[in-house]
């Protein structure tokens, strides 16, 4: 269980030595990203958090596991405050960056997916079976020698995946998982999601594209603004999800029953080339504080 109790989130405008926006700890100044979410996110629930760039959905999902420190409220991940122990919260809580580059550490393939089981201190029979598996799911297996430099951008964002994979997380929180995906291995996370939640792994997507994932979903939380705008269930949330900016699958059954088209169509100056190359939010970039 996810308990987010009240949880608001701010940056501001300043900067460190090396240009990076420094967070405003208790501040009470700056730009608010998360305002004021309460939200329980229950053990085995397939949860799509989703908006528009800038919506604080990858702020949000950051404080699971104390990636980002709230400037008010908390959180807590099955019973533990995250800031009680970070430990056992970043290995209950799984996360997969919207850009690879920011958590590929190793050299090669395998070695970047053993790193987490290593380090949990897995005998290495264990470590190799979870590598394998993982790598399997994201179409790479005998790929486990690659460099990850010789790696398309694609192949580095299905690196991740399996980094993430690996570690056999309670909640597993993908952020914008399938940009750059081609359809093959797009459909093959698909399925290892699936089969994850069916076994009892909560699986979060954030997202502002859901015509992947609508179907496996739950429940949808809707943010706008910093703020919860839908939480429901698909069917009820739909009416209100294209006025968040994201897009649904093209005929689905609204609320009603009766099958509705909701799909936004693109406006002059959107591109497909956007939507598949669409870059974490300056807003949740900014408020980012490891601890």
């Amino acid at each position: 269980m996810i308990d987010v109790d009240g949880v608001t989130c701010r940056y501001g405008g300043g900067s460190d030595s090396s240009g990076a926006a420094e967070p405003t700890g208790t501040d009470q100044s700056g730009v608010t990203a998360v305002d004021d979410v309460t939200l329980a996110i229950p053990d085995g629930e397939f949860l799509l958090v989703a908006g528009a760039n800038g919506s604080g959905k990858t702020t949000l999902v950051r404080t699971f596991n104390g990636l980002v420190t709230p400037d008010a409220g908390s959180v807590a991940v099955n019973g533990t405050p995250v800031g009680d122990d970070l430990v056992a919260a970043r290995t209950a809580v799984g996360m997969v960056f919207q850009d690879p580059r920011d958590q590929l550490v190793a050299a090669t393939v395998g070695a970047d997916v053993a790193f987490g089981p290593e380090n949990l201190g897995l005998a290495r029979a264990e470590i190799d079976r979870r590598v394998d598996e993982a790598l399997a799911a994201v179409n790479m297996t005998g790929r486990g020698e690659d460099r990850i430099e010789t790696l398309s951008g694609g192949e580095r964002e299905r690196v991740a995946i399996a980094g993430a994979l690996a570690m056999e997380p309670d909640h597993l929180v993908l952020d914008e998982p399938f940009t750059g995906l081609d359809e093959p291995a797009r459909r093959s996370v698909l399925d290892r999601l699936r089969a994850l939640n069916r076994a009892g792994t909560s699986v979060i997507v954030v997202t502002h594209d859901l015509r992947d994932v609508f179907a496996l979903a739950d429940r949808v939380v809707g943010l706008s603004g910093g703020r919860v705008a839908v939480d429901a269930p698909p069917a009820d949330a739909l009416d209100a999800l294209p006025g968040l900016d994201v897009r649904v699958p093209a005929t689905v059954a609204g609320s009603s029953g009766e099958p509705i088209t909701t799909e936004r169509t693109a406006s002059p100056d959107e591109t497909d080339e956007t939507d598949e190359t669409d870059e974490t939010d300056e807003t949740d970039e900014t408020c980012e504080t490891d601890s």
